[in-house]
């Protein structure tokens, strides 16, 4: 009987590289504190790469990287995906040009989300960083991004997802006293929108602040 994994292993060694180098910076930013936040990318059309539950992520090594089908469940190893895979893979099940979701614990994130629960979204509009979501081509234009009551039931969480994505095609969304999620066709376009993200939900705390919102 054969035991050969039902993923490309060298692409696999490629991708979690790949996650190490961006997800240690992302760290060094100070937004995956005490372990928190996941990545991933899309392995294939029936398998993702995640960083495994409870790693310190600015320390990822290569066997901090596992492999997940597209129901949330490990393949090739017994390590523990985290709690929010689903999320992850939810993603790439709705979209196939969807290769990479950014997870993150920014203060920044954090604090938007808290700010703005109760409106249920943070309004962006007429910024020039919005030219750094796909799609957008001028500042002349508005985002909402959701803001999602935090819960431990996932199955709850990815149903409120799946009915914002019902509605139209967005890049990101924030859950309240949690952090922010944002994902694109690769890890670069991911890490644009993530750090776009960033910067205008900063942008809108330091309006706040000055008594403009």
């Amino acid at each position: 009987m054969s035991n050969a994994l039902p993923y490309d292993t060298h692409r696999l060694y490629e991708l979690a590289g790949e996650i190490i180098v961006n997800v240690r910076e992302l760290s060094a930013l100070g937004w995956t504190p005490a372990t928190s936040s996941n990545f991933s990318r899309r392995l294939d059309d029936r398998h993702a790469a995640i960083t495994v539950s409870g790693r310190d992520k600015g320390k990822l090594r290569e066997a901090d990287i596992m492999v997940v089908d597209f129901d949330g469940r490990a393949v090739g190893s017994d390590h523990r995906p985290s709690a929010e895979t689903g999320l992850h893979t939810q993603l790439y099940r709705r979209f196939p040009d969807i290769g990479c979701v950014l997870h993150t614990h920014s203060q920044v994130q954090t604090v938007a989300s808290r700010l703005y629960a109760g409106n249920g979204h943070v309004h962006l509009e007429g910024y020039e960083l919005l030219k750094a979501f796909s799609g957008n081509t001028t500042h002349e234009t508005e985002l909402d991004l959701p803001v999602l009551p935090n819960t431990q039931d996932m199955a709850v969480l990815a149903a409120q997802v799946d009915a914002l994505l019902d509605q139209g095609r967005m890049w990101g969304y924030l859950i309240d006293g949690h952090g922010l999620y944002a994902w694109g066709r690769d890890m670069a376009e991911a890490r644009r929108h993530l750090e776009a993200f960033e910067f205008l939900l900063g942008c809108e705390l330091e309006l706040r602040k000055l008594g403009c919102r």
